[in-house]
């Protein structure tokens, strides 16, 4: 089975920084397509930044310049550093791997809840 177990999340003052992982088992990260997710209580879940296996990022407006997404291909591990953080960055996160470009197609993981507050 294939299993994304996701850490890091917490709480984080607002220009702060954090590090999620999203460590992959039963699938190899470098042979797939990789993104971050969010949703927030009463909106819809939305794309943060994604990694295609050929190396191909694409990052939402919200976001650009401020989160990076990478991967660990000894580890099996997808990263999203968050930097100079935002309250409105208060979201659960999730990782999404999979071969397509359509996430819902993809496998999911359980999701961190990451909190931006003073």
């Amino acid at each position: 089975q294939v299993q994304l177990v996701e850490s890091g999340g917490g709480l984080v003052q607002p220009g702060g920084s954090l590090r999620l992982s999203c460590a992959a088992s039963g699938i190899i990260l470098s042979s797939n397509n990789m993104g971050w997710y969010r949703q927030a209580p009463g909106k819809q879940r939305e794309l943060v930044a994604r990694l295609t296996s050929g190396g191909t990022t694409n990052y939402a407006d919200s976001v650009k310049g401020r989160f990076t997404i990478s991967r660990d291909n000894d580890k099996n591990t997808v990263y999203l550093q968050m930097n100079r953080t935002k309250p409105e960055d208060t979201a659960v996160y999730y990782c999404n791997v999979g071969p397509y470009s359509v996430s819902r197609l993809n496998y999911w993981g359980q999701g961190t809840q990451v909190t931006v507050s003073s």
